[in-house]
């Protein structure tokens, strides 16, 4: 009979991980979003600023960009 899955691989990761100390209520770091869109200026999708330093929505609502994209990639 095959081993159940309270006794795969993934409990002894995570005991393992119970062991180091790790916090299992800690986030995951999703890394910086990004803006992209399209401008006038540049009509193809391009990188347009960081999320936290430029404001998608005025940009879209002003006629100043547009096919607006917020992406999330995380840290490697």
């Amino acid at each position: 009979m095959g081993k159940g899955y309270a006794e795969g691989s993934a409990v002894e990761e995570r005991l393992a991980a119970l062991e180091r100390g790790d916090d299992p209520l800690k986030p995951l770091d999703m890394g910086r979003a990004a803006v992209f869109g399209s401008t006038e200026a540049n009509p193809e999708r391009h990188f347009i600023g960081w999320a936290d330093e430029v404001d998608a929505d005025a940009l879209f609502a002003a006629g100043e960009a547009w096919g607006i994209q917020v992406v999330r990639r995380g840290s490697r």
